[in-house]
C-alpha cells in the first residue's frame, strides 16, 4: 500500500426534505448573496428552483440567478458567471443540478476569488488558484460525484479542448442529497450516472497499487452497489433504496476513498475528454462505456491478477485457474453486456465519430505526442490511437 492522504471535509446532509436546511447551512458557512446556478428547465418545471428561493429568501438571503449550464459546462458561462458575481456582491455560490453545474459552480468560484487570473489557466496548468468562495451543492443526479471530489472539468470549444484540475480548493462546503429529487432523471441520464460511478471507482481499482485488500474491498462493494442500483433504477426511476444506494456510491465513488494507497490515474478518462472536448454533445459517460472495454482489452496483460480480481469478485465469475485470460476476458465481456443492458454504447460509432478523426483524437490526447499516460500498461500516442481504433470497430 502506498502513502496516502485522505481528505474529504464536504459536510453531507442525506435522505428525504434535507434541502430544507439550504439557507441555514448557507449563513453557517458565511453567506450573505448566493448566485444560484443550475442548468436547464428541470430544475424550474419541478419546482426545486422556487422552493430553494423560498427557503433563501427565509433565512434573510439574497440571490441571484444563472442558468444554463450544459452537458461539458463549457468556458464562456463560467467567464458569465463571475462577471456577475462580482457585479451583484455574491460571497457564495450554491449549485443546483448534477456534476456539470458543481464543476461549473467551482470553477465561477475560483475565478471570483483570484481576479488576476482567467479561470482557463487553472484548467491549462498555467496558474494555481489560492483561495476559492464558499459554495454548496443541492444534488439532482447521481452520477460525477463532483459533490465530494477536488475535481473540477471544464470545456473549451473555441479550443476544442475539455481540461480538469484537482484542487483541495474545489471541495465544497456543504452537499445535500436528497434521493427524491432524482426520481425525475431520465433513463438514459440514469444510465449515464451508473457508468460515470462505475467508471470512477473501476479508474482507482485499475491503477497501480499493491496489498490494498480494504480499499479493495470497498471498491468492490461500490461496483457490486453501483450494478443492482443503477439497473433497478433505470427501470423503476421512483425506487427510493435503488436511487439512495446510487446516489450514495456516486459520492463515495469520487471522494478518493476507492482509491485510497494506490496511484489513482484515470487513463480512460483522459481518453474520453478528447472526444467531448472534439464533439461536446458527446455525454462524458457515453464517451467511457463506448472506451473502456476496448481499453481493457488492450491492457489486462500487464496485470492478470488484477483483472481475475475484478471478474471474480466484482461480477462471480468462476476462475479458470488453468486459463486466467478466460477469466479476464469473462469479466471484460459481462462489464460490456451491462452497458448493453443499461442502452449505452460501447463503440465509438454509436457516438457518431468518424475513422478518419482516430488520428485526431489520439493527437490530441497524447499533446501533439508528446504525453505518456502512466499506468499497468503505459500508453502513448500508438497505444492511444490503437485504442480508439478497437472502440470503433468494437461491436
Amino acid at each position: 500500500m502506498d502513502n496516502f492522504e485522505f481528505y474529504a471535509p464536504t459536510r453531507i446532509l442525506f435522505g428525504k426534505g434535507q434541502e430544507e436546511n439550504v439557507g441555514k447551512l448557507v449563513k453557517e458557512f458565511g453567506g450573505t448573496k448566493v448566485l444560484l446556478h443550475y442548468g436547464g428547465a428541470s430544475a424550474k418545471k419541478s419546482g426545486l428552483l422556487d422552493k430553494v428561493k423560498s427557503l433563501l429568501e427565509a433565512e434573510g438571503l439574497e440571490y441571484v440567478e444563472l442558468g444554463g449550464v450544459r452537458p461539458n459546462p463549457e468556458l464562456a458561462l463560467v467567464r458569465e458567471g463571475i462577471e456577475l458575481c462580482r457585479k451583484e456582491g455574491v460571497d457564495f455560490i450554491l449549485a443546483v443540478g448534477g456534476g456539470s453545474v458543481i464543476d461549473s459552480c467551482k470553477s465561477i468560484a475560483n475565478g471570483l476569488a483570484n481576479p488576476e487570473h482567467d479561470p482557463w489557466e487553472f484548467h491549462m496548468k498555467k496558474a494555481v488558484p489560492v483561495k476559492t468562495t464558499p459554495k454548496g451543492v443541492i444534488l439532482t443526479l447521481a452520477a460525477a460525484g463532483s459533490e465530494m471530489s477536488e475535481s473540477c472539468v471544464i470545456t473549451n470549444p473555441e479550443e476544442n479542448l475539455k481540461r480538469g484540475y484537482n484542487s483541495r480548493l474545489n471541495r465544497v462546503q456543504f452537499t445535500i442529497e436528497n434521493p427524491e429529487l432524482t426520481y425525475s432523471v431520465s433513463k438514459f441520464q440514469t444510465a449515464c450516472g451508473a457508468v460515470d460511478i462505475a467508471m470512477h471507482t473501476i479508474e482507482r481499482y485499475f491503477s497501480p497499487g499493491e496489498d490494498t485488500w480494504l480499499t479493495d474491498a470497498l471498491a468492490e462493494a461500490v461496483l457490486r452497489t453501483i450494478i443492482k442500483a443503477g439497473r433497478e433504477a433505470v427501470e423503476q426511476p421512483d425506487n427510493y433504496e435503488a436511487r439512495a444506494n446510487m446516489m450514495w456510491a456516486g459520492s463515495l465513488a469520487h471522494n478518493d476513498l476507492t482509491g485510497s494507497g494506490r496511484r489513482w490515474l484515470l487513463t480512460v478518462h483522459q481518453l474520453e475528454h478528447e472526444l467531448s472536448g472534439l464533439h461536446t454533445d458527446i455525454t462524458h459517460a457515453a464517451g467511457l462505456s463506448a472506451l473502456w472495454c476496448s481499453w481493457a482489452r488492450y491492457a489486462w496483460e500487464s496485470n492478470v491478477k488484477r483483472f481475475v480480481q475484478f471478474a471474480v469478485n466484482v461480477w462471480g465469475v468462476q476462475e479458470d485457474f488453468e486459463h486466467p485470460e478466460k477469466t479476464v476476458l469473462e469479466g471484460i465481456r459481462r462489464q460490456e453486456l451491462y452497458y448493453k443492458e443499461l442502452g449505452m454504447p460501447t463503440n465509438l460509432r454509436e457516438l457518431g465519430i468518424k475513422e478518419e478523426e482516430l488520428e485526431t483524437l489520439a493527437e490530441m490526447c497524447s499533446f501533439g505526442k508528446t504525453r505518456v499516460l502512466d499506468g499497468y500498461k503505459k500508453i502513448g500516442y500508438e497505444d492511444m490511437l490503437a485504442i480508439y481504433k478497437m472502440a470503433y470497430e468494437a461491436e
